[in-house]
């Protein structure tokens, strides 16, 4: 059986209209996407940013924070470093949790 992707979608190309969307409707979809994305991607930086500052205030080290967050320690460096594409936001979340912070959400 092959598996292999027939397909590939080069980069800048618009999955909208490889699924038959008109191109209209299509960069809409992908201008809608992109904005998704970009909101998930501030907000995991902003939750990433609570955790380095908790880091900074209690003076933990990365091992120390590890330990406490229930992570590897090379986990919390990609949390400092902002690697956001490592984590989900709930992930963040439940880190945030372990060091005592809380988080609310908003729907608007």
């Amino acid at each position: 059986m092959d598996v292999g992707i027939l397909h590939p979608a080069k980069v800048g190309d618009n999955v909208f209209v490889d699924l038959g969307f008109t191109p209209r409707e299509a960069k809409r979809l992908l201008v809608h996407a992109d904005a998704q994305i970009d909101e998930s991607i501030r907000l995991k930086q902003q939750l990433m940013n609570e955790i380095a500052e908790w880091m900074k205030g209690a003076r933990v080290t990365q091992a120390a924070a590890a330990k406490v967050l229930h992570v590897t320690r090379p986990r919390v460096s990609d949390v400092v470093n902002q690697k956001v594409d490592k984590f989900t936001i709930d992930a963040l979340v439940c880190m945030l949790g372990r060091i005592g912070k809380q988080v609310h959400l908003s729907v608007q």
